[in-house]
């Protein structure tokens, strides 16, 4: 069936080639001679109108096939603008690059969703001489939607406002879905490659409160890729070359020389780290041994930085960090891509593109006034080698179809000038390869500047996460959890709060603006926060076993019983609940995770307007026995759950049954 849809799509569009063709004939000769052409002409148009009616009888044929075979979730928004689009496009064949806007209305009461092309095709067609109302458009629009399963009616306001009325039985029918299938992501083409560059931490340094975000955002956009059904390559970008590495070698040797067996403790490695960077500001002979093992290290001549170093930070300190927040990771560094960057360099070279300035071969990217320095005056390389290496790598060895660099919003510069030059040397095409950089801003104190101990040295990370399960216990001792939870729970129950409220007070905050740190509004059980959700989701589970519903119970029930959606608030979260995937949608198109907590929020407060007004369980007032449930209630309650459950995995929030 798609290829007969294929079929009379390509008829209808050579059609409408031939309509633009002899209309623009017509234009020109406006001589009645011309009766016997415009003859043709309307033959043609009828023979079009003919296509395009079998066209939209197969395509709404395939939908519905579609929709019973699949089991993944239905971007609605995506299907309506498909709607809307062919039938902008039936409507008016000559207007190319029509625009096309449908979001979910902010007045229910006008309608689910609304098309708002209209207005914005009237400006386009005035631009071109041609006068028509928005109104007129819009009736236009509405006269070849074609009988679906997804639109009850469209009604038009205003000036042209197309408002979508969608029908219950299809909602009905995805909840349903969703319950039997699981969240399942919508169909999103073919699989795909993503690496995505995140946390940074450094070899010669703790991970401090600098990495956080990084760290917070790079896992959760891995996480929302995954859920897609992409394979995601999670590079640390571990920070093991160079000065830093170089200058820790002799002192290590030095001091600890059973290093291999006995590995240093990271506070001595950092006021290594801190005496070195003073010392090698200065022009003396001791700053030569530091960058001399430095080159070694470059050459592998040394064990010290694979065996040593790298295996005390990255494997023991690091992962400590990395275990609190549940964060998966390969373990690559700079180094990693040591041995590429002279092949690097004489690509550059021979292709032409390397320029010598005061000692230094640089490159100039096109629009770009500074250059990168790949090669430094006394041989060396920079991180402008390694970052074009490590590109390389990924497009070519890796073969990447989607690459997302997530540092602070300070590198922007660095990376557009890497990017630049890596499509200069015709690495990739920008059209065909996902190359981009998602900055963000930094971590403030509650006094806005930026965040920092009363000491003014940078809040070391695990500082801050053992800081957070101390108030986080503290909280739930005030809630009196700790009377009515086991110790497991309780513990389980303090590392949720604790670390899926830093998780989630950084997610929610646009990330390219920096962000206020405090623990007393991430702690709060009110508003847009973590622990709010967390509450609501556990409050949520808790209705079904309240209502002795056990969850095969639960599953039976989904495929067997109507959801029913005639309560305005059954019908308003049924509808929330479907919009996840057109969440997860824009996510995927700007990297804005906010937008999914902003989602989570709206669905449980929809959720509580819902049970505050529509009776999930019906108890006896005088001996609490529940004498009626109202299954297909208890479906919607059982639907929310699994839809916040799955958006808490792609934050990275562990939620618990008992809070």
């Amino acid at each position: 069936m798609a290829d007969r849809v294929a079929e009379y799509t390509s008829r209808i569009q050579q059609q409408e080639r031939k309509v633009r063709s002899l209309s623009a004939e017509i234009e020109k000769l406006k001589n009645p001679e011309t009766a016997g052409f415009s003859s043709h002409l309307e033959g043609l148009r009828e023979e079009n109108a003919k296509l395009k009616y079998r066209l939209n009888i197969l395509k709404k044929s395939l939908q519905e096939e579609s929709s019973k075979c699949s089991k993944n979730m239905i971007n609605i928004n995506e299907r309506l603008q498909e709607t809307f689009g062919d039938a902008i496009r039936a409507a008016y064949p000559h207007l190319e690059n029509a625009p096309l806007a449908v979001t979910p209305n902010q007045q229910p009461r006008f309608g689910d969703y609304q098309c708002n092309s209209a207005m914005a095709m009237a400006q386009m067609m005035k631009s071109k001489g041609q006068k028509v109302s928005p109104r007129e458009i819009a009736e236009n629009i509405v006269k070849n939607i074609p009988d679906n399963e997804i639109i009850e009616k469209v009604e038009i306001a205003g000036p042209g406002f197309i408002n979508v009325h969608l029908r219950k039985d299809f909602v009905s029918k995805l909840l349903t879905s969703l319950l039997v299938n699981g969240v399942q992501p919508a169909a999103a083409g073919p699989k795909k490659k993503v690496v995505v560059d995140f946390s940074s931490p450094n070899i010669a340094k703790e991970m401090h409160v600098g990495h956080l975000r990084s760290t917070i955002i790079g896992d959760s956009m891995c996480r929302l890729f995954e859920f897609l059904g992409h394979e995601v390559i999670r590079n640390p970008a571990l920070g093991d070359w160079g000065a830093g590495s170089g200058m820790l070698n002799p002192q290590i040797q030095d001091t600890f020389p059973d290093y291999l067996t006995a590995s240093p403790p990271i506070g001595d490695l950092q006021a290594f780290y801190k005496s070195n960077c003073s010392m090698l500001s200065e022009e003396s002979e001791s700053q030569k041994r530091p960058l001399v093992c430095e080159r070694s290290s470059v050459s592998k001549t040394l064990p010290l930085l694979k065996h040593g170093v790298q295996c005390l930070i990255a494997r023991q300190e690091f992962q400590k960090v990395y275990d609190c927040l549940d964060i998966q990771l390969i373990e690559r560094g700079e180094s990693f891509y040591q041995d590429m960057m002279t092949e690097v360099v004489k690509e550059f070279e021979d292709k032409g593109l390397v320029q010598v300035d005061e000692g230094r071969r640089v490159v100039f990217a096109p629009g770009c006034a500074v250059p990168l320095t790949v090669v430094k005056s006394d041989g060396g390389y920079t991180y402008d080698t390694s970052d074009l290496a490590a590109l390389r790598h990924r497009l070519f060895e890796e073969k990447a179809d989607i690459i997302i660099y997530v540092t602070d919003s300070g590198q922007a510069g660095h990376f557009q000038i890497i990017f630049a030059a890596a499509q200069m040397i015709g690495w990739y095409d920008p059209k065909v390869t996902r190359v981009e950089h998602a900055g963000f801003g930094v971590v403030l104190g509650e006094d806005k500047k930026k965040f920092k101990t009363r000491s003014g040295d940078t809040v070391r990370l695990m500082d801050l996460l053992d800081e957070g399960l101390k108030r986080s216990m503290d909280k739930l001792k005030d809630k009196e959890r700790d009377k009515v939870l086991t110790p497991a729970e309780l513990e389980a129950a303090q590392k949720a709060v604790a670390f899926g409220c830093v998780k989630y007070a950084d997610l929610s905050h646009n990330r390219i603006n920096d962000y206020v740190f405090s623990f007393d509004k991430m702690l709060d059980d009110r508003g847009n926060t973590a622990a709010y959700l967390l509450y609501a989701f556990t409050r949520i589970r808790s209705i079904a076993r309240l209502a002795n519903i056990d969850e095969a119970s639960l599953r039976k029930a989904a495929g067997s019983t109507e959801m029913v959606l005639d309560h305005e608030k059954e019908w308003k979260l049924g509808k929330c609940i479907l919009r996840f995937p057109e969440i997860l949608q824009k996510i995927l198109e700007d990297l804005l995770l906010h937008t999914l907590c902003d989602y989570l929020y709206e669905l449980a407060t929809t959720f509580t307007e819902f049970y505050d007004n529509c009776y999930c369980v019906e108890k006896d007032r005088h001996t609490g026995d529940v004498v009626k449930v109202n299954m297909w209630r208890m479906l919607l309650c059982d639907a929310t759950a699994i839809v916040m459950a799955k958006g808490f995995d792609i934050l990275g929030i562990k939620p618990v049954q008992r809070m």
